[in-house]
């Protein structure tokens, strides 16, 4: 399974590449608008830095950013799509999970365009995107378990779904908003091809209060061992 950072600040998306070898990034205007930057300046900087990594192509390094979520007419996504996809090799294209955003990400596909379909809550809207050749679908988790759903079950039948048309590891399964380590490991479990989460969640994905006492035991051990 891949891990994407969620995030659009470089200094985040250093530091998981440098720390945890991340496999790609996402982007949305939420993270857009809390790195601080302009749109064009937050995504030109990214793709920037994949250049300066030698990281060139969406298939080495994804990054999804997200068109305008004001538009809501297929032809107009797709316009958008083409001027954000022409600035890196490296972008993938976001797009919400409605019937513009299908029939713009069945479009951008056919162009050569990837596409990431996003903002989906159930197995039925996973469905089509497959169908239509998207590169990615990002089933959402942590906004459904904020509300007393449990997605195991829900990222599993997506998984199941896919395998019996033939969809599956062709368009890959992201899955979105996740807030825990066991969130990871249930998206792991369920077989999804990618999980994204914020730098936090990775490094709590490497804490646990045993490792801590056992370095403390073998520290005090080692302090109190002759060494000559």
């Amino acid at each position: 399974m891949k891990y994407f950072l969620d995030s659009a600040k470089m200094d985040e998306i250093k530091y998981a590449y440098e720390t945890f070898g991340i496999d790609g990034v996402t982007t949305n205007p939420r993270h857009i608008m809390l790195s601080g930057k302009p749109f064009m300046t937050a995504i030109t900087d990214i793709a920037e830095w994949i250049r300066e990594q030698g990281l060139d192509g969406y298939e080495t390094f994804p990054v999804s950013v997200e068109i305008n979520p004001h538009i809501d007419d297929a032809q107009e996504m797709v316009k958008q799509a083409q001027k954000i996809a022409a600035i890196s090799p490296n972008f993938v294209i976001k797009i919400p999970a409605t019937e513009a955003g299908v029939t713009a990400s069945r479009k951008l596909e056919k162009m050569g365009i990837r596409t990431n379909v996003t903002l989906i809550f159930s197995p039925a809207q996973a469905i089509l995107p497959a169908k239509n050749g998207s590169k990615f679908v990002s089933p959402f988790i942590g906004w459904k378990e904020a509300n007393g759903e449990d997605c195991k079950a829900y990222i599993e039948d997506i998984v199941t779904i896919y395998k019996n048309y033939g969809f599956y590891g062709k368009t890959e399964i992201i899955c979105a908003a996740v807030r825990t380590p066991k969130q990871i490991v249930d998206c792991a479990r369920a077989g999804a091809d990618i999980v994204t989460a914020g730098l936090d969640v990775y490094k709590d994905s490497m804490k646990h209060a045993f490792t801590t006492q056992g370095i403390g035991t073998f520290t005090n051990a080692w302090d109190n061992t002759v060494t000559e």
